[in-house]
């Protein structure tokens, strides 16, 4: 059973993957005219980790994640402004703010791991907290 559940979850992924691509096709499609035309290419993701030593296991990797894709995006950032790419740099600003939202949580949460440690009730409290947290992005 679990296997099954598990074959389900990885093709809901895969949908949600293939319609993503089919919507970036469509938008490319849309701005043809306007802009290059060029279209997006989504790539193969390397398989995620799915267990961890503990709690704060979870959190310092994430905490690295997001400051890989603060480094990417600023990186991009530079990229269109070197290229004079203006209208480009308008369409990252929401991202940029985005990310330094992201990461300053994931920062928050690995200092907090860190100062309760194995607190058993500080950890209840965290887990609320957390579970309390609004998942819902606002797109650009």
């Amino acid at each position: 059973m679990l296997n099954a559940i598990n074959e389900q979850i990885n093709s809901e992924f895969e949908a949600s993957y293939t319609y993503l691509a089919m919507a970036a096709y469509c938008q490319t499609k849309r701005f043809t005219e306007q802009r290059s035309g060029s279209a997006v290419e989504l790539k193969a993701i390397e398989q995620p980790k799915v267990t961890f030593d503990s709690l704060p296991a979870i959190f310092e990797p994430a905490l690295a994640h997001e400051q890989r894709v603060t480094s990417r995006i600023n990186s991009l950032y530079e990229l269109c402004f070197a290229e004079k790419a203006f209208a480009e740099m308008t369409e990252l600003q929401w991202f940029l703010t985005e990310q330094v939202e992201e990461e300053n949580v994931a920062t928050d949460i690995v200092a907090r791991f860190n100062l309760v440690k194995h607190d058993a009730a500080a950890l209840l409290d965290m887990d609320r907290e957390l579970g309390e947290r609004s998942t819902a992005i606002a797109k650009p």
